[in-house]
């Protein structure tokens, strides 16, 4: 026997997708209505008249009747039949004349300004003329009625109005002021979940781990209480951004079967002083009641910031009284039993530390970038709705992605079919995707830019300067191909492979720096002089010469220091952590260093200033050139087997990861010869250092 559907319970939080009806259309119907009925009760039944044309009218005998509305000085007047059948009434006269043999009226009407006066003449008129009238009062309640509505509905509707702009325009207008201090998060429960899961979350095996203890911990609290555990009150969720950890919050609400209350830190925020510790309330409130349960809260440093820091000290801040609440909330005199906090963030330098202390966020789960592994786990997932060919190989493409996020690995599967389509291919090839990660890393290629032929040779010699120095150090990431076709912002650009190292050492940087100056040096050294086209060479230099200096403690002179703060405390400083003596000395050694690598760049293509000229030809003539391009013309590498044989020793002995030690070694492109402009601060050619 079939079951009969439950219907399903719509959550106010939740939200319904189907509008709730507007009934406002009705009022304006009736308040319509109301005003037709007022002004065309009578008048639209009959005609205007002068009073000289009733006098003409009552001596020739046509007036049947006549009604007098005393309160409202008007006269109404019935003609006669064989009156109205006159050519001159018988146009004027918008009345029905005759109804089932009757002659109905009023067919005209005018008013009186003077009462004794027009009375007299009434009376005369009945003595002489044998004319009916009757005197009466009409009581008007609908106009009065009116009148007293119409105003109260002006104000109404000016009120709707007011409460409409100040309530955002959704969700109910006029109630937006009612409901300004509830919690907008939005509610997942059984009926309505998300559809993803774990299994849809690819690599982060470590911050899965964690987070799934917490839903199996709801699943199944006595596994954990007999043995005297406690449920975490908060986890938060850090890492750079595009890492997957609001994907991990969508997987836990899909696999937590309890209510799941999602949104964002700025839902708290509002114009009015005291909604957003009102909203924490609430929310809080509704999370109890539905326990267990679960609140994840989106970019928490949007209320989370560490407080005394704001713009407004010594104000009400609005932002510091929500976190106020917040923290009240998950550990203050009140019991939160069974519920748990989840939050994310890519700026975890700036919280509170009363936010992020155990019993607060028990756990501070780190979502890192992938690594090799969970990057071909990533590829998997994304490569699964899109048709590719056998020329595709995972790994491949996730050795060729190294400091990509999951987003970034997302972008590049979609850019790759959109390429694919626009090339009327029927699947998707390796191709596709190389040219996916060169169009995301350095842009769209400009093939129709004008550009002399000087300027052609000059990008050329720089390019092949870059490949050529890069061969011949050491450590210098190892080159992947070399364009002299413009792309994005830059002329020409150089794509290496940076090995995924947990820490690098100084001969490494050096070695990176010196590689990155090769294109200014063969420009000297060919045309003896130098152009802007080096820009973003030197923004990367200069940043991580300063990097090595009073960051990393890697200066001689400065020694064993580093004025780098990690916990973000002094970001809204304005002096620096050193001496005016000690910034001469900074400045001193990053400037010898960048110097040094410079000399030596020199010294590497002059004594292979021919080898350099036959790159830099093969570069005008192919105008792209690979790894195999420069074996031929410098020969294998003096380094190889020595960088295999120090791989070989790391594998056996692998070096600790310390984060605070670690550089960003996402896939960089040499973005050189750009044109002259204004230095991008935000160039991802820069080190970053990861906290």
């Amino acid at each position: 026997m079939e079951q009969p559907k439950k219907q399903k319970n719509k959550f106010s939080l939740g939200g319904s997708s189907k509008k709730p009806s507007n009934f406002y259309w009705i009022y304006a119907v009736i308040g319509l209505a109301l005003i037709v009925l007022q002004f065309f009760s009578y008048g639209s039944a009959s005609t205007t008249i002068t009073e000289a044309e009733f006098e003409q009218m009552v001596v020739n005998n046509y007036v049947q009747e006549v009604l007098v509305i005393k309160n409202k000085r008007e006269v109404r007047i019935t003609l006669t039949k064989d009156a109205t059948q006159l050519d001159e009434y018988r146009e004027r006269i918008k009345a029905p004349l005759i109804s089932s043999g009757q002659n109905r009226g009023p067919h005209f009407y005018f008013e009186y300004f003077s009462e004794d006066g027009f009375y007299e003449d009434l009376k005369g008129y009945a003595e002489k003329n044998d004319l009916k009238y009757n005197v009466t009062t009409e009581e008007d309640w609908f106009g009065g009625l009116l009148g007293l509505l119409f105003p109260i509905i002006i104000i109404v509707a000016i009120w709707m109005f007011l409460m409409r702009r100040m309530g955002g325009g959704a969700g109910g207008g006029a109630g937006q002021i009612f409901s300004i201090g509830k919690s907008k998060a939005k509610l997942f429960d059984k009926e309505n979940a998300t559809k993803t899961t774990f299994d849809d979350v690819a690599g982060l095996e470590g911050a899965k781990e964690e987070v799934q203890e917490i839903v199996d911990f709801l699943k199944k609290p006595e596994k954990y209480t007999k043995l005297g555990a406690k449920i975490p009150r908060g986890a938060l969720l850090i890492g750079p951004p595009g890492t997957g950890k609001t994907l991990l919050a969508r997987a836990v609400a899909g696999e937590a079967q309890v209510p799941f209350f999602s949104l964002s830190g700025s839902d708290f925020v509002e114009m009015f002083v005291g909604v957003g510790a009102s909203r924490v309330r609430d929310l809080f409130k509704q999370a109890k009641d539905k326990a267990p349960s679960i609140i994840f809260i989106d970019e928490i440093d949007a209320i989370g910031r560490a407080r005394g820091k704001g713009a407004m000290q010594g104000g009400n801040d609005e932002r510091e009284n929500t976190l106020n609440q917040l923290l009240t909330e998950m550990d203050g005199f009140g019991t939160n039993t069974g519920v748990i906090v989840l939050a994310a963030t890519n700026r975890a330098d700036v919280l509170d530390r009363a936010l992020v202390r155990p019993g607060r966020f028990d756990r501070q789960i780190h979502v890192d970038l992938p690594e090799l592994n969970e990057r071909e786990e990533i590829f998997e997932v994304h490569l699964k709705p899109i048709k590719i060919d056998k020329t595709v190989d995972v790994k491949f493409l996730a050795k060729q992605t190294p400091g990509f996020s999951g987003a970034d690995i997302a972008n590049i599967c979609n850019e790759a079919a959109l390429i694919a389509a626009r090339n009327d291919k029927n699947k998707v090839g390796k191709q596709e995707f190389l040219d996916a990660v060169d169009r995301i890393i350095g842009g769209l290629e400009k093939k129709n830019k004008i550009i002399s032929d000087y300027e052609r040779k000059a990008i050329a010699y720089h390019e092949a300067g870059h490949a050529a120095v890069s061969w011949l150090v050491k450590y210098a990431s190892p080159l992947i191909k070399v364009t002299i076709i413009p792309r994005g912002r830059s002329l020409g650009a150089a794509w290496y492979l940076p090995e995924e190292r947990q820490i690098t050492t100084t001969e490494q940087l050096l070695d990176e720096m010196c590689a990155a100056l090769g294109g200014r040096a063969a420009e000297e050294i060919v045309f003896g002089k130098i152009s802007t086209g080096a820009l973003s060479d030197l923004e990367k230099v200069t940043k991580q010469a300063y990097a090595m200096v009073s960051i990393y403690g890697l200066s001689d002179k400065l020694g064993n220091i580093s004025y780098y703060d990690s916990s973000g405390q002094n970001e809204y400083s304005f002096s620096k952590p050193y001496s005016e003596k000690t910034a001469e000395l900074i400045d001193e050694e990053a400037k010898k260093m960048i110097d040094i690598s410079y000399q030596r760049a020199l010294k590497i293509l002059t004594e292979n200033k021919d080898k350099l000229t036959l790159l830099a030809d093969k570069l005008l003539e192919k105008e792209v050139i690979f790894r195999d391009d420069l074996e031929l013309i410098f020969g294998k590498s003096r380094f190889e087997e020595e960088l295999k044989e120090e791989k070989k020793i790391s594998k056996k002995k692998p070096a600790k990861k310390n984060s605070a030690e670690t550089i960003d070694t996402r896939v960089s492109e040499e973005v050189d010869m750009t044109e002259d402009e204004k230095p991008d601060t935000n160039s991802e050619d820069a080190p970053e250092e990861k906290s």
